[in-house]
């Protein structure tokens, strides 16, 4: 049995909220506010025994509008729908449990438990008599929390809510709802054996090697651990006995006060008895972490971070214990659930990734059934599965839920088809930096490390903050953007429908036709289709054709002119052909470089290709821009792109001339700045993925 699906209305911040767990782990990710909290608080006001079912005006959704207040009073209803586990045993404990429950008996079952918070239908006439005159919502909240909030009632059915069937605390005492909130002392809940989470995990653990021992009997086990029982209590007499004896003489003294007091009469006197049991035992024991050393230190001087992982251990060895039906016979768990907020909170990143994988074990060894996290860690969300996300996120004010392992499923006359090569590229490859496309409001995805240093400063330049829009920027490694535009497609209700712009190279090519077997090879925007009669060409211009403006609803693709660009590092130079500022320190033949920006205006086109030395590359240039039907500007600007494209690296050079981008744009308004024009395709695509 799991929880398949949870509906929220008018709860908090989710008017109206429809989410699909699956068996094992479930992440809830998504931006503050998006829910995820009260997502999980809502499914507490069912299973958990501690919360409190009373709620108040402040747990009413502020999206519900004067209209539905007029029609009727507010209520907040939680529905949770159960079902059949794949490999469940039905003559198991778990479909007992929820016989009364059930609102689809074929395979696999269905089970359904509703929490309704309302206002009896005694009070009903006077609120709608109360309500007509109020012109504003503030008002109608007002006169519910003066005036009615305290005869709001809650109920909780189970099975189909028209049965008005109410749920025994038999049946849901069979469900452990173990909650670990974002703020929490865990050192508090595990200093000692004092403490009844620590107490109950040492009581079952006690004498563990015989519990475990599949090869006796049930008899045979409770023989040895009676017979070890035995043997404590004597040795615990034993103590008593001892102390007795150390406290004879004393014992005397003290109790010739209670004589000389009064206390002593009809032949009785106080003294001294005493009996130590087990569990008594356990408060004396203390939590200690041991070091390779040999050294030991108390719970309290270790790490934070340490401290959490080894509690929610902890944790889950209560779930066990709570859940086993030997131990605790008809008073076992058979629904053992956790829920964890950010359990990012005081873990290193790779402790995150431990961490997972510790949750993923425990959920198949059977310690646990389902698990419940919510996170805004990209390094958790990165060690996920796909099918285990589920996105929570605002748009237009509204809340919307996605499942980022259902985007590559596509109906194609009435049959689910699964993209699974796009849906194995992206787990594969979605690492802590890309899983960040999950998180944001808007994002521009990229080919390379180069645009992705970048576009942050292009933005600067046009006085746009990325930050201040939400926008990510995210690398996708090449041209593999369809692979990660599934997540994204708006048409498909399980995709996150968030504004994608993708920026990619327009990289022309051409392959020889003469040589046989050949390959299309990159070449310059002013060689394309100069000798049609030796070459095919080509552009990539397969997502503009599929992404082009008005193409999508929320995906558009941006690259360079078709007739002018190249690559982005082209594009640069092709649009601030003076700026020397683009030529680093790791710029090959920079001097040369410099000097060829320098005489632009001055030189003519041949002038400038007589400038240029002998290599076999330098010889394509001046071939190609001979033979070019382009003007005299273009060619000049095309002589310096093509160098200059010759002489950078991806990376270093972008992280340089971020670096030397970002100290010019202080210097605007003084003499010593340089003008810098962003290249237009970048610009578009900032300017619309921030609108």
């Amino acid at each position: 049995m799991y929880i398949a699906n949870v509906k929220v209305k008018n709860y908090r911040n989710l008017k109206e909220a429809s989410i699909d767990f699956h068996e094992g782990t479930n992440v809830i990710i998504g931006h503050n506010n998006a829910g995820k909290s009260n997502l999980l608080s809502s499914i507490g006001l069912i299973f958990d025994k501690s919360s409190r079912k009373q709620l108040d005006v402040e747990d009413f959704s502020n999206e519900i509008q004067l209209d539905e207040l007029k029609e009727k009073s507010p209520t907040i209803q939680i529905t949770v729908l159960l079902k059949q586990s794949q490999n469940e045993n039905l003559m198991g404990d778990e479909l007992v449990t929820v016989s009364d429950w059930l609102v689809s008996l074929k395979e696999p079952y269905e089970a359904q438990i509703q929490y309704e918070f309302f206002l009896p239908t005694t009070e009903d006439n006077y609120y709608m008599e109360r309500v007509k005159s109020l012109t504003s919502v503030d008002d109608v909240w007002k006169m519910i929390n003066a005036d009615f909030i305290r005869f709001y009632t809650y109920k909780i059915l189970v099975g189909n809510p028209a049965n008005q069937i109410s749920i025994g605390n038999e049946s849901i005492n069979k469900f452990d709802y173990q909650f670990l909130n974002a703020i929490r002392d865990v050192e508090r809940d595990m200093f000692s054996g004092k403490n009844t989470l620590l107490k109950s995990v040492i009581d079952f653990f006690m004498d563990y090697e015989i519990k475990a021992n599949k090869g006796m009997t049930e008899e045979d086990q409770r023989s040895q651990i009676q017979l070890r029982k035995r043997e404590f209590s004597n040795t615990a007499d034993d103590l008593i006995e001892k102390l007795k004896i150390r406290l004879a003489s004393g014992n005397k003294e003290i109790l010739s006060y209670a004589s000389d007091i009064g206390a002593s009469f009809d032949k009785s006197e106080p003294s001294f008895s005493g009996k130590i049991t087990e569990s008594e035992i356990y408060s004396v024991l203390q939590l200690i972490v041991k070091q390779e050393t040999g050294m030991t230190i108390p719970v309290s001087r270790n790490g934070l971070g340490y401290n959490n992982l080894i509690f929610m251990s902890l944790l889950l060895a209560k779930m066990q214990v709570d859940s086993d039906g030997k131990y605790l016979g008809s008073n076992a768990k058979v629904f053992p659930m956790l829920i964890i907020e950010e359990p990012e909170a005081h873990l290193h990143p790779t402790m995150q990734d431990k961490f997972m994988k510790f949750l993923k074990k425990n959920i198949h060894d059977g310690k646990v059934k389902q698990i419940f996290i919510t996170t805004h860690s990209t390094f958790i969300t990165a060690a996920s599965e796909l099918d285990d996300l589920i996105c929570m996120y605002k748009k237009e004010n509204k809340s919307n839920v996605s499942y980022p392992g259902k985007a590559f499923i596509n109906i194609v006359d009435g049959v689910e088809i699964t993209n699974e090569k796009s849906k194995k590229y992206v787990q594969r490859f979605f690492d802590a930096t890309k899983s960040n496309m999950l998180f944001a409001e808007k994002i521009i995805l990229v080919e390379g490390i180069a645009e992705l240093l970048l576009i942050p400063i292009f933005a600067e330049y046009m006085g746009i903050s990325l930050e201040d829009h939400h926008v990510a920027v995210i690398d996708v490694g090449g041209r593999y953007f369809e692979h990660f535009l599934n997540l994204f497609d708006g048409r498909n209700e399980t995709a996150i429908n968030r504004k994608v712009a993708c920026i990619t190279d327009i990289d022309p090519i051409r392959k020889d036709k003469v040589v046989k077997g050949s390959s299309f090879k990159k070449c310059y925007p002013y060689e394309y289709g100069q000798d049609e009669n030796q070459y095919d060409y080509k552009h990539n211009d397969d997502l503009i054709n599929k992404y082009g403006k008005n193409k999508h609803p929320n995906i558009q693709a941006f690259s360079q002119d078709i007739k002018y660009g190249k690559t982005l590092e082209y594009q640069l130079a092709h649009d601030n052909p003076e700026c020397t500022m683009l030529v680093t320190d790791s710029t090959s033949n920079n001097d040369s470089l410099k000097k060829l920006m320098k005489s632009l205006l001055s030189k003519s086109v041949d002038e400038l290709i007589s400038s240029l030395n002998k290599s076999d590359e330098n010889k394509r240039i001046k071939s190609g821009i001979i033979a070019s039907s382009w003007d005299e500007e273009e060619k000049k600007k095309a002589i310096i792109a093509s160098r200059y494209l010759n002489s950078v690296g991806k990376g270093e050079n972008a992280l340089e001339l971020a670096a030397d981008l970002k100290d010019n744009l202080l210097l605007k308004g003084k003499n010593q700045y340089q003008e810098f024009h962003v290249p237009e395709y970048i610009a578009k695509a900032i300017k619309w993925v921030r609108e």
